[in-house]
């Protein structure tokens, strides 16, 4: 919120410098990131009177002036604004002025060849926003010539852009900063108090039907005739442009006015546009949640379609403005306006949150409704409104309906126990200069007090220490809850800085917790296999079996949580293609969320998906790409597991559909399921485009990490090599298809495993001269001693071992 410091000023006495004043804020939270001093837009600029204008005489758009400033002898200024003209007063930039805005120093200089001493200027060279092109003119008389024009334009002034944190809506006020200012400061206070206003009739065809009270607990509607719409005083209208609003007229300006000095939002109806809108001379204003369908047009020209959430202001049941939102188009206030109904409303935080997210739309009203308005300040904000409005549009109140589900006044604050000895436990010691202390009871009196909130001794606790009952203002309501609440007022406002900070008595390195170590370690690997790190939001399309799907969606197209990582590394693939990216090899580590009959379950998981050409070169191959195969990217996966030290064994799979039955593995280490492996099925394939040649792969990642924090696998022990040569043989046989590689292996190494050192596979082979239901497979076997050369003796009874186990476990027809 933007901070006027004149206007700050009559609200609260101000000692502080601008710049004090905003450290001051900001160490007690409240960040002010920028200050504008205004005052050095303007410094130099006078008031000037042009006493005469002629044409110049060698340019047709130029004017030449002579301009009196009070300084005994005129200025002759060369001006090529059209406006310009005799016996106005106007601002004037004097030799030697700087204007930071336009970044111009003023010199004196000939313009066509005549000189000139000065320039004449406009309300955006001084940067001020404006409609009007050319000059300023005053509008005031006899003004002062040689005077300073920044209290003129309201350029005496610094303005604190201050950021209020989410659980601080006093704060999005004049009055909310003021009292905070009073309480850093001991600042006195000088908030004005709206007299009170008179109905004269206080009878005519109004009536308030409110369908929902808990949405719209307090409504008040007042009509007023006899309004005379014109613009805002100079003084309104440098106020709202101070805080960034634009100035439209008296009465926008005066609702715009009480939103930023009270922080009420209110809203002015033209009646005769209500009545057009309700068809009938007698209106009920109501208050509901919108049918799905109802359609609005609203103050910024959208014609908005309705949800169920978006709760409504109507007539006679029409709606016609979004309530705590934004105003309809139908019946707002123009230059004819001669009637109003002023709308003062308190209305629900979750409603006006969830309306303003439906109909995708912010306001100035709705960010004040959905961190709550004071309710104890309503009628204030309204009678401060109708004041001005009386006062500077003329208008006659003639009737005011409220409806009113608030509860007792009396309930508005709260009590809360305070213990002096808690306040220390948690605050610390403090501060004293060469000595440390605690805070004592009168501090936190003084503190406590000068936020407004009333103190009432209790009876002394066990430790003899006070304690108090604090009664907090209604305006901080929403904030002080808890005893801990008021804890952390006292820390603000006595000084973070004031407090003693303790380091460790001994510091030590940093470390990483041991998983985030692995799965850096395992990103790495991934990394050097070729692969891209990816990360998708967590959000996606809802439909999927086992979904969580949110209550209160962003979006229709975000509403639900992932339940696998696999669907969003299909669709990035599928987009690079469509780019012309080409193929993409990549994985992503991330959360994975689904439902069970017990509850919502979550977990970390890590999938990739490989199709792209792993090459570098392809001045070899044409500049073709060579798909991968389906050991390539198996082999990729074990390459990793091997760098991590892992034995993970492969056996088939055909749950998941989007997978290829025939070419798709589950991944298990030492009986525990890590994941699956396989290549993309080919009807899925056909409906996104993609290549034949993708595989991917999904593992649990709490698996893996369980089983890389075993002690073998962490730490590895030191295996000592042989120098003595290997000996090797070769096997091959004839063995059902259905007999997994793996399956083999195992029983070999059980065989062998005295003297057998490695085995692999190099060969397989299926057609012709190959049984049925059969494959050929060929094993290279490494037998090796640690402390003697074999010979064909010692490793002729161990193959034979091998061959025969074999035969006995799957009744294969050896071949060699």
């Amino acid at each position: 919120m933007r901070i006027s410091l004149n206007w700050l000023r009559e609200l609260v006495e101000i000692k502080l410098s601008p710049e004090e004043l905003a450290e001051t804020l900001t160490m007690a939270g409240f960040e002010v990131e920028d200050i504008e001093d205004r005052r050095t837009w303007a410094n130099g600029v006078v008031v000037g009177k042009v006493l005469e204008r002629q044409p110049h005489p060698n340019a047709d758009k130029l004017s030449v002036c002579q301009v009196d400033i009070g300084a005994g002898e005129t200025l002759n200024i060369v001006c090529g604004a059209a406006n310009v003209k005799a016996d106005i007063y106007v601002p004037i930039a004097t030799t030697g002025t700087y204007l930071p805005n336009i970044d111009l120093k003023i010199k004196p200089a000939k313009l066509r060849g005549v000189p000139s001493q000065g320039m004449i200027c406009s309300l955006k060279e001084l940067g001020l926003p404006t409609d009007v092109d050319g000059i300023h003119i005053f509008t005031q008389e006899n003004l002062p010539l040689g005077s300073d024009v920044r209290p003129l334009l309201g350029l005496d002034d610094v303005i604190l852009d201050l950021t209020a944190t989410a659980n601080r809506a006093d704060a999005l006020s004049m009055v909310g900063v003021a009292r905070e200012v009073a309480a850093l400061t001991g600042g006195k206070l000088s908030i004005p108090e709206p007299s009170e206003v008179s109905i004269s009739k206080n009878t005519g065809n109004l009536t308030l039907k409110i369908a929902d009270t808990q949405a719209c607990p307090a409504y008040i509607g007042t009509v007023i005739e006899q309004v005379k719409i014109a613009s805002s005083p100079e003084w309104l209208q440098q106020r709202l442009r101070a805080a960034g609003v634009r100035p439209i007229s008296n009465v926008v300006d005066i609702t715009n006015y009480v939103l930023l000095e009270w922080g009420q939002p209110l809203h002015a109806f033209d009646r005769d546009r209500l009545k057009s809108v309700a068809g009938s001379e007698n209106l009920s204003i109501g208050v509901r949640f919108a049918n799905n369908g109802e359609s609005l047009k609203t103050l910024d020209g959208q014609t908005r379609t309705l949800a169920s959430q978006n709760l409504l202001i109507t007539a006679n049941d029409r709606p016609v403005a979004l309530a705590g939102v934004m105003g309809g188009e139908e019946t707002e206030v123009y230059e004819g306006t001669q009637s109003l109904v002023l709308e003062a409303a308190l209305f629900d935080s979750v409603a006006i949150r969830r309306s303003s997210r439906s109909a995708g739309l912010r306001s100035e009203a709705s960010g004040r409704y959905e961190r709550g308005v004071n309710r104890a300040e309503l009628e204030i904000a309204n009678r401060r409104a109708l004041s001005l409005i009386s006062e500077l549009a003329s208008g006659i109140l003639v009737q005011q309906e409220i409806a009113d589900t608030r509860p007792d006044p009396s309930t508005w604050s709260r009590s809360i126990a305070l213990r002096l000895d808690r306040v220390n436990q948690i605050l610390g010691p403090i501060d004293l200069g060469e000595d440390t202390g605690e805070l004592q009871g009168q501090d936190v009196e003084r503190i406590l007090t000068a936020l407004g909130c009333q103190l009432t001794p209790s009876v002394e606790d066990s430790n003899h220490q006070p304690t108090w009952s604090v009664s907090v203002p209604p305006y901080r309501y929403r904030d002080l809850e808890r005893e801990i609440d008021l804890i952390e007022e006292i820390a603000r406002l006595y000084g973070y800085n004031r407090f003693c900070d303790t380091l460790p008595e001994k510091s030590e390195g940093g470390y990483l917790p041991l998983d985030e170590e692995l799965i850096r370690k395992l990103r790495a690997f991934l990394r050097a296999e070729g692969l891209t790190e990816l990360i998708h939001y967590s959000l996606v399309k809802p439909g999927e079996d086992r979904q969580i799907v949110l209550s209160n969606p962003l979006f229709a197209e975000y509403s639900a949580l992932r339940n696998d990582l696999l669907s969003g590394l299909i669709d990035a693939f599928q987009y690079n293609l469509e780019q012309g990216n080409g193929s993409l090899n990549g994985f992503e580590i991330g959360q994975i969320f689904w439902r069970e009959e017990d509850g919502l379950q979550e977990t970390e998981a890590l999938a990739g998906i490989i199709g792209g050409d792993r090459t570098v070169g392809k001045w070899s191959k044409s500049g073709r790409e060579e798909p991968i195969t389906w050991f390539e990217a198996k082999g990729i996966l074990e390459s990793v597991f091997r760098q991590l030290a892992l034995q993970v064994e492969f056996q088939p799979d055909c749950r998941d559909n989007r997978l290829h039955p025939g070419r798709t593995a589950s991944l298990w280490i030492r009986g525990n399921r890590l994941g699956i492996f396989g290549q993309l099925h080919p009807q899925l394939r056909r409906e996104k485009g993609l290549p034949d040649s993708v595989y991917v792969f999904q593992l649990n990642l709490d698996v893996l990490l369980d089983s890389l924090g075993e002690d073998e696998v962490l730490v590895p022990t030191f295996q000592p090599y042989s120098t003595y040569p290997a000996s090797d043989r070769d096997i091959a046989f004839f063995a059902p298809v259905k007999i997994s590689v793996s399956e083999i292996e195992k029983v070999i190494t059980k065989a062998g495993k005295d003297l057998l050192e490695s085995v692999e596979l190099f060969d397989e082979y299926r057609g012709e001269n190959v049984p049925e239901g059969q494959r050929s497979l060929a094993f290279r076997l490494i037998y090796r001693a640690s402390d003697r050369t074999l010979t064909e003796a010692e490793v002729e009874p161990v193959h034979n071992k091998v061959r025969e186990a074999l035969v006995e476990k799957f009744g294969v027809n050896l071949r060699s």
